[in-house]
């Protein structure tokens, strides 16, 4: 585990789960130490623990130790291996699990003998990206019709605790059109976990997926490591093997609460909310792993971002929003369809999906929107016309038939049913649209009739 030529430190102090080191300036055939190097911490009693470099002041370097500091002493000394966290890659490690660490814990073989790549290498060079232009099917309605989710997109869900967020990520995983999953839990219960997990394998798409599970028991610091982990391997199937891959994160919020515990224990000096400065650029530097790459295939990133009290303005989903491409907005069970956004929808509604989609989208929306102010002049004690009593019926199919989360269907069903929908609320007049669009696809009387029944 250690190479005899690197040079051994002896511990300055031990603040927390870090402690800090002196490295000789004579290093002779030593590797010079760098941000985010690994060491070996070996105890007064050969126990030996893994770390990572977190700051370099001069000749004083700084380590986050992965199982905390416990029963270390100044007389330890630190060890660098002079390469980052380092994760296996092969297309053996599809239908595995993994820690923090990149160390399996599925009780299967042994995978010490496969290549290992460094994590947390720079973004693609632009000149390598092409533009976003195939679309994901997810067959979630509320996704595929109205904000569609797209190759190479980063965009996150926002929701609170308690609401299903986890569940419905792990149905997007298994219905997604993708050739790879690679999925990063962070800060999970074993609960959580194992309902992944088991989603995964009850599904038949276990041996399409790879994950990496940092548990709430588990080192903080491996918790900080696991979405690099994760874009690491997603990016050499994609690059490497022309796959199709999709990232799935949960929960991002514990990412950063991560990041600020260690932050204050290096006496960093804190920003919004106690965050440290850079939550921002942390945040991007994940988020921007998302590529389609000219010469391979794609990674798409989906993500899960609680919102503590429900604040949109919270450091963590504030900051996740000028970075992502949109976002679905998860809250009382059901997608709302007015605090989501796809911003590359556009490059496939009507180009790769079909020629009715964008018009049925708008129109959809429209009524909703519509039915909103109908119920709330209903719920004043308001008169309501004949046009209002239509809009709350649609209202009402609308949230049954598309918001509810656990509806699944293709996009060329949710479209149809999208058009019998109307037909049972509204004639072909009130639609205001595309006349050609209402001869070919609105449903004739008694195709309304069948589906009102």
């Amino acid at each position: 585990m250690v190479r005899d030529f690197i040079k051994y430190s002896r511990v300055l102090e031990i603040v927390g789960d870090t402690l800090k080191v002196r490295v000789p300036t004579d290093q002779g055939s030593a590797i010079a130490v760098r941000f985010g190097d690994l060491a070996v911490i070996e105890g007064d009693e050969g126990a030996q623990s893994l770390a990572q470099v977190i700051n370099i002041d001069r000749s004083d370097v700084t380590l986050q130790v992965f199982s905390g500091t416990k029963g270390i002493s100044t007389e330890a000394t630190a060890t660098f291996l002079g390469h980052p966290m380092q994760t296996p890659y092969s297309d053996n490690i599809l239908g595995r699990v993994f820690d923090g660490a990149g160390t399996p814990i599925d009780g299967g073989p042994d995978l010490s003998a496969e290549p290992k790549y460094n994590i947390g290498g720079p973004s693609v060079n632009p000149a390598e990206r092409i533009v976003p232009k195939t679309m994901i099917r997810t067959d979630v309605p509320m996704i595929d019709v109205f904000n569609t989710l797209v190759e190479s997109q980063k965009i996150p869900i926002f929701s609170v605790s308690g609401e299903p967020f986890n569940p419905f990520l792990a149905r997007i995983g298994i219905q997604a059109d993708a050739d790879i999953v690679v999925f990063g839990g962070l800060g999970l219960i074993f609960d959580d976990y194992h309902t992944f997990r088991r989603s995964f394998e009850d599904a038949g798409v276990f041996s399409r997926t790879v994950m990496f599970v940092n548990q709430a028991s588990d080192p903080l610091v491996e918790r900080l490591l696991v979405p690099d982990m994760a874009l690491a391997v997603a990016e050499k199937f994609a690059v490497e093997e022309g796959k199709r891959v999709l990232v799935l994160l949960t929960d991002m919020t514990a990412y950063a609460d991560a990041m600020k515990e260690v932050g204050i224990s290096q006496e960093r000096v804190p920003s919004n909310r106690g965050y440290m400065g850079d939550l921002y650029s942390q945040l991007a530097r994940r988020y921007e792993k998302a590529c389609d790459y000219a010469k391979g295939g794609s990674v798409t990133i989906l993500s899960v971002t609680t919102m503590p009290g429900n604040d949109i303005t919270h450091p963590v989903p504030d900051n996740t929003g000028y970075i992502t491409e949109g976002q679905f907005y998860l809250h009382s069970g059901v997608i709302d369809p007015f605090g989501s956004l796809s911003r590359l929808k556009q490059n496939v509604i009507g180009k790769v999906t079909r020629e009715d989609h964008g018009q049925i989208m708008n129109t959809m929306i429209r009524f909703y929107s519509e039915a909103r102010g109908a119920a709330q002049k209903q719920a004043m004690a308001f008169d309501l016309s004949d046009y209002d009593h239509q809009l709350l019926a649609f209202g009402d199919l609308f949230r049954e038939r598309f918001m509810d989360i656990h509806v699944s269907m293709p996009l060329e069903e949710a479209l149809d049913l999208c058009w019998a929908t109307l037909a049972e609320c509204f004639k072909p007049e009130q639609l205001l649209m595309k006349q050609t669009l209402i001869d070919t696809y609105f449903p004739k009387e008694t195709d309304a009739a069948l589906a009102a029944e």
